[in-house]
């Protein structure tokens, strides 16, 4: 079953601004007042799939930065279970354990979440960091209040609030690369 928790954000919609705050403490206004801003909801912080494409946007971080592209990116966990998995991220992690910025994008659970061959594949070629997370003492499954059905969602985001372009995963492997990623920002600047 399906929830929705509000209506889904579509181009020509307005974000409200907000200054979240980062798992490291540190302020991420929402939207940035200098460029776009790629806001991504993840599911859980040991989401196998999650993690190894965070890794792929970490490694073009610089890439996406000159693009004039700030990376924010949500999960529905506590900075404590975040910290190990995200804290080291070279842009903002934010935690929302109790899911309102979930609920405000319209952001879904489901059980096609975790049922689509693409997930398979994606937890396949994250084997390797789940095993080097397991050797490091971190979790690749969901903790307490967390959960495997979480679908990803991805926003871009305009100074003024406008939102440019939206995407709603259909399973958890389902989010913009990076090159979909500067292709939209190129074209909405």
């Amino acid at each position: 079953m399906t929830t929705t928790t509000a209506r889904r954000l579509a181009p020509g919609d307005r974000v409200a601004p907000r200054e979240l705050t980062t798992i490291l403490g540190a302020a991420a206004p929402l939207p940035a007042a200098d460029g776009l801003t790629h806001l991504q909801f993840r599911r859980f912080a040991g989401c196998p799939v999650c993690n190894l494409h965070l890794h792929a946007l970490a490694q073009r971080h610089d890439e996406i930065s000159a693009a004039g592209i700030h990376e924010i990116v949500v999960f529905h966990s506590t900075v404590e279970e975040m910290l190990p998995h995200q804290g080291s991220l070279p842009f903002a992690a934010v935690a929302d354990p109790e899911k309102k910025l979930y609920a405000a994008f319209g952001v879904e659970a489901s059980p096609r979440a975790v049922l689509h061959p693409k997930v398979w594949l994606g937890g396949v070629l994250a084997t390797r960091s789940v095993l080097r997370g397991l050797r490091a003492g971190r979790r690749p499954g969901p903790a307490k209040g967390e959960t495997i059905l979480g679908l990803p969602a991805d926003f871009l985001i305009a100074p003024d609030g406008g939102v440019r372009a939206a995407h709603y995963g259909k399973h958890a492997n389902d989010q913009w690369g990076v090159e979909e990623l500067l292709n939209l920002a190129a074209a909405h600047r």
